[in-house]
């Protein structure tokens, strides 16, 4: 496969180590083609035959043995050619490995011979195949990367900045890695397509292949508009349901999946978890250079679909009902799973400090995340980031590259008992960076946007920052809320496990077939190596719980 020129991909494309160009463009070896002919069914297809177009839905994977097929972006400035399909190649990316509806669209452009394997088929030669599932794979991850910088037209976020809606639709889509652009309102393109389709520019829309408009969306209708498949079916029975896609989930559902389990992971907010706020992690074992939360999230997935498992998020579980063959899963949606057993790996959040202007602030100069989205709005202004664990030492970091000056506030009188020393020690010698000791953040100014914050230390009084980025990564309140009295919790509401909840391994919780892994778990080290190593481990007590069932 190459990349059509001359386009701006042309200029993506150097942006891809030598590995990744390597992986997204390589052809398949003959005897690769010989099988999937005997699998597949070959067809002839004349020039000017469109074989799919963006969300169509379910479609197929292509080998292309002769001819030409084109990949083309439909958007409101006409069809853009984003690559060429030529002999020996295949057509698809990430999105038909997780039967999503296509971002793109492939025309025939010369009498082309093709290969064509349903979505069953092709995962079953994945499974089955490892060398022709290996190339397929990784091509498919570096074609949805490079999506990712192509500011693909399929779908258009459009907004003003720092509207909190769209800021909502940007974490979303980003952390989901789906494939957007982001046309300001206030700017001139913008301006002019928000002006055609007749839009108000001070409002959130989305628009899909340059004119179908979906007007102020929340996530799971941005989801649904793209063909994102979201709704697991009434009734769906599953061997093993992971509620909660961070580290310990992804593991969880890596292990459950890879050793013959049917599993579905149930995600409410994107996949990562918190993890996936995290811009880098630098002391995760295999990537001496560090890796960003929300990477190390993405690898995780795709193992996990690879093997079978499924993913569905946007989707919030609600309660959990035991019945004679294992639980049932109440969703946001009134859907019910039932499963024969259960992960719980959802994690923890920050907590809300009880600040005045909060609420109205938070998306609008008030952030939770620091992501390359967030730190966007760190531009000419002075950021602020409240905590003093490593999740904040990443974060101020991060963002000393992008905002003028970075303030750390924390209420002890220094950061050696909660920050990592590798962190401690870039951070005391970074010049962008201050470290305030002793002090809180005790008022929010602004008009509709944070424009300053009062930094208030124990013994010197007040001082005022201007700034319209203040982060919050404080405090851990674990996600259980949804379980009701179901399971035995400690004082602080973290997941009682083991011994310490009558549980038969490590694990187990109160609750017959019931597992708790992560930093949900009451006594867990809070640390992502940890979280997968439990993942990983917890899926063994999963499988004996069910062998003990069927005997």
């Amino acid at each position: 496969m190459t990349i059509e020129t001359p386009t701006k991909n042309q200029e993506l494309l150097q942006e891809f180590t030598a590995a990744q160009r390597e992986a997204a463009f390589k052809s398949l070896s003959p005897d690769m083609i010989a099988h999937l002919r005997e699998i597949g069914t070959v067809t002839r297809e004349a020039s000017g035959t469109w074989l799919y177009e963006a969300g169509m839905g379910a479609y197929d994977f292509y080998v292309v043995v002769s001819g030409m097929v084109h990949i083309i972006d439909q958007g409101d400035q006409g069809d853009g050619i984003i690559g060429r399909v030529g002999s020996n190649a295949f057509i698809g990316e990430l999105g038909l490995l997780m039967g999503q509806a296509p971002f793109l669209s492939a025309k025939v452009v010369e009498d082309a011979e093709l290969i064509r394997l349903t979505g069953d088929e092709m995962r079953a030669v994945i499974n089955s195949v490892p060398e022709i599932g290996d190339v397929i794979v990784a091509a498919f991850a570096a074609r949805r990367e490079l999506l990712m910088k192509s500011a693909t037209a399929n779908l258009t976020i459009m907004g003003p900045e720092g509207e909190p809606s769209v800021v909502r639709a940007l974490e979303y889509v980003s952390r989901n890695r789906i494939p957007h652009r982001w046309l300001d309102t206030r700017q001139a393109e913008g301006a002019a397509l928000a002006d055609r389709l007749s839009l108000d520019p001070a409002q959130m829309n989305v628009v899909l292949r340059g004119d179908q408009v979906v007007k102020r969306p929340d996530n799971p209708g941005i989801a649904y508009a793209l063909g994102i498949p979201l709704d697991v079916a009434d009734g769906t029975s599953v061997d093993l349901t992971v509620i909660g896609a961070g580290p310990g989930g992804i593991a969880a559902a890596v292990y459950g999946a890879s050793e013959g389990l049917n599993t579905l992971v149930i995600e409410n907010t994107a996949i990562g978890g918190q993890v996936g706020t995290s811009s880098r992690i630098e002391n995760y074992m295999g990537f001496p250079t560090g890796i960003s939360g929300t990477d190390l999230a993405y690898r995780g997935q795709i193992q996990a679909i690879k093997f079978g498992a499924r993913f569905a998020s946007p989707r919030t579980a609600r309660s959990v009902e035991q019945t004679e063959d294992g639980w049932n899963i109440k969703l946001c949606n009134g859907n019910d799973i039932c499963t024969r057993s259960i992960v719980v790996a959802t994690g923890v959040q920050y907590r809300r400090m009880p600040l005045p202007r909060l609420e109205e602030f938070e998306r609008a100069g008030v952030y939770y995340a620091a992501t390359e989205l967030e730190a966007r709005f760190c531009a000419n202004t002075e950021a602020v980031v409240i905590g003093g664990g490593n999740s904040a030492g990443q974060a101020a970091m991060y963002l000393s590259r992008h905002a003028k000056h970075v303030h750390v506030c924390i209420r002890r009188d220094g950061l050696a008992a909660t920050m990592s020393d590798y962190l401690l020690k870039r951070l005391e010698s970074d010049p962008r960076i201050t470290v305030h000791t002793l002090t809180e953040v005790t008022a929010l100014h602004g008009d509709k946007m944070l424009s300053g914050v009062t930094l208030t230390h124990k013994e010197n009084g007040d001082t005022h920052v201007d700034t319209k980025a203040l982060f919050i990564m404080i405090g851990a309140a674990p996600n259980t809320d949804w379980l009701g009295d179901k399971c035995k919790l400690d004082d602080k509401g973290f997941i009682l496990t083991g011994e310490a909840a009558g549980g038969s391994t490590p694990f187990a919780t109160s609750c017959s077939g019931i597992y708790a892994i992560g930093d949900v778990r009451s006594g867990s080290v809070k640390r992502v190596a940890s979280s997968v190593g439990e993942g990983s481990v917890v899926v063994s007590a999963v499988h004996g719980y069910l062998a003990g069932l069927e005997a």
